[in-house]
């Protein structure tokens, strides 16, 4: 069977490039969607993401990608958001009040509030498997750790869509997982070995359920 065929949602994000290189070493099949017309031949839906929350919902909607994205999200269909892509999954963030976001999980996104936290946290932190078997984990030992860039992170109403959750002035949710949506707030593009074998196992995952 050939492999899958991923969408790469390009709206001017500054990290489509860096991912767009992860999952070509990983051997995936990429295909960059400025666009929806080609939305429905994919596989699989890869949303990264770095700036302003209302920022990136007002790019996709100019581009006509948003509705095709929620419908794409409502059907279940394999799809993985990174970083800003991971927060759009939720209802709303503080970033921007009044700019919803998909809703695919209910909960805001909320800036941190730890009293002497440097925000943003940028660098490598460590992630507490809150559920081992979550699929982008395969191969993988808790306590790995990934690199971060971010000030925001969503607070799930729902514990158990929590695949992961990393401590910075207290754990927050750092990576979530139901059906075939999938979403993380580090980048994988940036932590090396651990960050390719969660791409990997993403696109196994497409082609298990495919």
């Amino acid at each position: 069977m050939q492999d899958p065929l991923l969408g790469l949602i390009d709206y001017g994000s500054g990290n489509l490039r860096s991912v767009g290189k992860a999952l070509a070493k990983i051997g995936a099949r990429v295909e960059l969607l400025a666009s929806p017309e080609r939305l429905g031949e994919m596989d699989a839906v890869v949303l990264p993401g770095v700036g302003a929350f209302g920022d990136c919902a007002s790019q996709l909607h100019a581009r006509g990608l948003w509705e095709p994205l929620a419908g794409w999200l409502r059907e279940d269909k394999p799809f993985l958001g990174v970083c800003l892509g991971y927060q759009l999954l939720f209802e709303s963030s503080e970033e921007t009040p009044g700019v919803a976001g998909f809703g695919r999980f209910a909960g805001a996104v909320q800036r941190f509030r730890a009293p002497g936290l440097k925000v943003p946290q940028i660098g490598w932190n460590s992630l507490q498997f809150q559920r081992p078997d979550a699929r982008l984990w395969r191969g993988l030992a808790d306590g790995s750790h990934v690199y971060f860039v971010h000030s925001y992170h969503p607070t799930p109403t729902d514990p158990g869509v929590v695949a992961a959750t990393t401590d910075y002035g207290g754990p927050f949710a750092a990576a979530v997982e139901q059906g075939r949506t999938m979403g993380v707030q580090f980048h994988p593009e940036k932590s090396q070995d651990a960050g390719l074998t969660m791409l990997r196992n993403f696109v196994d995952a497409v082609r298990r359920t495919a």
